[in-house]
């Protein structure tokens, strides 16, 4: 009886088969693990956020001081249009956090959601009157040929679908904007400086520029950049603004 439990044979597993179990037990326990996590972050629900009094009251007040001046600033004349200049560049300096829900929605129009992005405005009283609304978080002036050319070449950028796609191919350029007769970037600046006829068309194919700032530029008290000066109509100071963020 000893001898044949003895002989009794141990049916051998693959190797193979051995591994393919271990790595579908890896998977398994992947699996329930994500979802025990994911169950957590559903009953817990969003992270509360916690406001502190002095900034509802501080973002209250700075609602109030752009309605109120916005309020007034259309019981005055308008100020009259420039005889010579028909393109501005505007850039944001200021944050914009808690102001009031007209001045944001002149900011996105303006395509200046992030802080220190700039765009090129057509001059007429429809822009001159929005940059009155956003004065004084937005710095905005004449631009010469020299700085629109700078811009353009060194952080001229266009979005096809998600993707951010740098303007340094001539063909790229043609095949987006020749319907509208610009062919190179020389083109393009040439538009946008002039002013011509396809003017919105050439300045929605660019993006926002994002410019930058030295790390270790100098601030003020209230961390703002000191070289910058006050935000508002700067004339044909905003080139040396661009100088320094470009």
């Amino acid at each position: 009886m000893a001898e044949a439990e003895s002989k009794k044979v141990i049916k051998l597993v693959p190797e193979y088969l051995l591994k393919r179990r271990k790595a579908y037990q890896a998977i398994k326990a992947t699996q329930a693990k994500l979802a025990l996590l994911e169950k957590r972050k559903v009953s817990h629900g969003k992270p509360l956020k916690f406001k502190r009094l002095e900034d509802l009251l501080k973002d209250s007040h700075k609602k109030h001081r752009d309605e109120t001046r916005i309020r007034r600033s259309q019981h005055r004349p308008a100020a009259p249009l420039p005889p010579a200049n028909r393109l501005a560049f505007a850039v944001r300096i200021r944050e914009i956090k808690g102001v009031s829900p007209k001045v944001m929605k002149v900011v996105q129009m303006l395509r200046l959601k992030k802080i220190f992005s700039g765009a090129f405005v057509k001059i007429n009283k429809t822009s001159v009157s929005m940059m009155k609304m956003v004065e004084p978080y937005v710095a905005w002036g004449f631009p010469n040929l020299k700085s629109v050319r700078e811009l353009i070449l060194k952080r001229g950028q266009t979005k096809i679908g998600r993707r951010q796609v740098p303007l340094t191919d001539n063909t790229f350029i043609e095949q987006h904007m020749g319907k509208h007769g610009i062919i190179c970037l020389e083109d393009l600046i040439h538009e946008i400086y002039s002013v011509g006829k396809n003017f919105r068309p050439a300045n929605n194919f660019l993006i926002p520029f994002r410019l930058s700032v030295a790390r270790h530029a100098a601030r003020d008290k209230a961390g703002l950049l000191k070289d910058l000066g006050n935000p508002g109509f700067r004339g044909t100071d905003i080139n040396s603004i661009i100088r320094q963020l470009n």
